[in-house]
């Protein structure tokens, strides 16, 4: 088996690269250990920046989030009892949509399915090879217990934290930067109407919480905990009283309804350098990944793999490698402006166990100056709606 570009992962990454070398006539086998009705299944929350939302709906698979999704032209910052909204559309122009990321994925399924992508469900024993040399190679077992080799030009490892891509980096080549929070996200989703017409970011002496919504009929909240927390430990009353708890002010009171779904999440941030080795390229959560509270995870993987596809598409039409080269210095630009935010958001909006007074004053004085000032208000705007994508 030969193609141009084996891509490992059939995440959002891999996908969206398989999709944007296909229209520019480049061909490419997605390898991927889960299977179909896996990767549909796992029910993710998800917030598309405005730029993600563009490149789906250019490229034929974003038609559903627009119909189906929820476009939010602001979101609302709750502190000392009070909601003080940042009216995204006003300060820079543009939105975010609310549409979990398994719909994305099942979008962007149907659309390679029906274009007939190669697309290997189901795989195990995934192994890279000849990956400084000009032939590469991805050798896997697929569902039906069948060996093959399937020889490149290019990898990409989209194949997300836990793949095998980036240990396929030797250690001494690589750099590895990484930082754990001392606390976790409790997520539940829940049977009720919104309590909310946007997200609402919320501090409180409690801690953090989020209100999102799912559906007009399902509503999927978070509020800060232990990083060790247990999720069944808590009734589905204990769990909307610390709701509350932590929006009350002003008259504002959450919809209640049956919790059907419960987890921990942890917060961490990671960044793999560099995100190139020899014929290698690693996407999306290969490379990094970002706490929750600036919403960047599925959008740093589109715009990885924007940047990528227009270096790919040049080395394929002219052999120049010159954008295959900047490809990894280019999009961790982006990705360190994200890491930045996402770290801010959290910082801003978390109390931290040890939190001290001075602490917690000072983040309501940051609160209060971001919400207080025109500029400080647009910076959040133009970093949550995102930064245009290159490519």
């Amino acid at each position: 088996m030969h193609t141009r570009v084996g891509i490992l992962g059939a995440g959002p990454a891999g996908l969206v690269l398989s999709l944007l070398l296909a229209e520019k006539g480049i061909d490419s086998v997605i390898v991927e250990t889960r299977t179909r009705e896996e990767i549909e299944r796992t029910i993710r929350a998800g917030v598309l920046e405005q730029g993600t939302v563009d490149l789906l709906v250019r490229h034929g698979a974003g038609d559903r989030a627009l119909r189906e999704g929820a476009r939010h032209d602001g979101i609302e910052l709750r502190f000392g009892g009070r909601p003080h909204r940042i009216d995204f559309a006003g300060l820079v122009g543009r939105s975010v949509w609310l549409y979990p990321q398994h719909e994305v994925l099942k979008d962007l399924v149907a659309a390679r399915t029906a274009a007939s992508a190669d697309i290997r469900f189901g795989c195990s024993q995934v192994e890279l090879r000849g990956l400084e040399g000009d032939r590469p190679s991805v050798a896997f077992t697929d569902d039906g217990g069948a060996r093959h080799e399937l020889t490149c030009t290019v990898v990409a490892g989209c194949d997300g934290s836990n793949g095998i891509s980036r240990r396929s980096i030797p250690q001494g080549a690589r750099t590895e930067h990484f930082r754990a929070y001392p606390f976790g996200w409790f997520g539940i989703l829940a049977e009720a109407p919104p309590s909310s017409a946007e997200l609402v970011y919320a501090h409180s002496e409690r801690g953090f919480a989020l209100i999102s919504t799912r559906s007009p009929g399902v509503q999927r909240m978070y509020f800060q905990c232990a990083p060790d927390e247990e999720a069944d430990a808590w009734s589905d009353a204990r769990i909307w009283d610390e709701l509350q708890a932590r929006v009350v002010g002003d008259g504002f009171a959450l919809q209640e309804g049956p919790i059907f779904q419960r987890g921990v999440i942890p917060m961490r941030s990671f960044v793999c350098e560099p995100m190139r080795h020899g014929r290698l390229f690693l996407a999306g959560d290969a490379a990094h990944v970002v706490p929750p509270t600036g919403a960047k995870g599925l959008n740093l993987a589109v715009a990885d793999v924007a940047v990528l596809a227009r270096a790919l598409t040049e080395f394929f039409a002219t052999g120049s490698e010159a954008g295959l080269d900047a490809y990894g210095p280019t999009a961790l630009r982006r990705v360190w402006r994200a890491q930045h935010f996402s770290w801010w958001m959290t910082s801003m909006l978390h109390t931290p166990p040890d939190a001290s007074p001075f602490d917690v004053q000072r983040q309501l004085g940051e609160l209060d100056m971001v919400t207080g000032s025109t500029a400080g208000a647009a910076y959040l705007a133009e970093a949550y709606t995102g930064w245009p994508l290159d490519g």
